[in-house]
């Protein structure tokens, strides 16, 4: 069966693949336009199997939020490169995991991944038809969801890399956006200082005793008291804990005031907050793609 024009078009159309490749799955099916397409699907998702391994540290988080403010979800999405994170294809991959998430019961990325859509295809078919398209490795990290019984909650996105949702106990709205900014640009660990591990405030004493003996050194002066180190290192722990914890922070929207006494003042509490940041905590490996494009066009 002759191909047509018409009929590598209604290919392209269907599976977003380039031109010449519909030409030849179409070839290789007799013109048959179902099989043409089985056969790219089987294909696609070969190549996706083997870019698994290929360290994806960029990519874009994603926060959908219901209309009455109660449930949010937050989800990041990593690629190799950020030229991925601006296409169409990504962009709606990224809306259509947070959006069944938003939707759907699912306690883990498994889960998640094994998930079918309306279109009755499985989140991971989808990724992996996703990664043979872009040509690149595409991984589902991590997501969160919130469901608040009493309070709101609020999100706040900055440039698709940094999001942060915070639950308020009173609905606000408006201040748990400020909360959300300001979690985002100053990046808290805890939310006060009973939230944080004793063995954390142990280590942090233990560094700070160390530093004020060899201050002591340097400066030519005599060792310190252990009482006098102990009283020195107490008043630095207690600048430590106020550094990592929101409710000890200066506001950054008014630095008069801590992120404690906004609340006091507004008559509320935080609950809880998650933050996410793209590629944090994954080592990126630096990859020549001009070097690798090139060992492709000669292979």
């Amino acid at each position: 069966m002759s191909v047509t024009a018409a009929m590598v078009k209604e290919l392209r159309q269907r599976t977003g693949s380039g031109m010449m490749e519909c030409k030849k799955a179409l070839t290789a099916a007799d013109g048959n336009m179902e099989t043409a397409i089985e056969n790219m699907r089987k294909s696609g998702l070969a190549k996706a199997d083997k870019k698994s391994a290929r360290t994806a540290a960029e990519g874009m988080l994603g926060i959908k939020t219901s209309d009455d403010a109660k449930i949010a979800v937050m989800a990041d999405i990593n690629c190799e490169t950020d030229f991925v994170t601006k296409g169409d294809d990504f962009i709606n991959f990224v809306s259509t995991v947070s959006s069944f998430v938003l939707e759907n019961n699912v306690d883990s990325t498994d889960a998640l991944l094994a998930a079918q859509l309306d279109n009755g295809k499985t989140i991971d078919e989808t990724r992996r038809e996703l990664i043979s398209k872009v040509g690149e490795n595409i991984t589902l990290r991590r997501f969160e969801k919130y469901a608040s019984t009493t309070g709101s909650i609020s999100s706040y996105l900055h440039g698709n890399r940094i999001g942060v949702m915070v639950e308020l106990s009173d609905g606000n709205i408006e201040l748990g956006k400020d909360i959300a900014m300001h979690i985002a640009a100053i990046n808290p660990q805890y939310i006060s200082e009973a939230d944080v591990p004793a063995s954390v405030i142990e280590k942090e004493k233990e560094i700070i005793s160390g530093r004020i003996k060899t201050e002591a050194e340097e400066n030519g002066g005599k060792a310190k008291p252990a009482e006098i180190i102990e009283k020195m290192a107490t008043g630095r722990i207690k600048k430590f804990l106020s550094e990592i914890t929101l409710l000890g922070q200066k506001f950054v929207k008014d630095d008069k005031m801590t992120v404690a006494e906004l609340l006091k003042t507004n008559n509320t509490n935080v609950v809880r907050f998650s933050r996410f940041e793209v590629g944090e905590g994954i080592e990126k490996v630096e990859e020549d793609f001009a070097a690798e494009v090139m060992a492709q066009i000669n292979a």
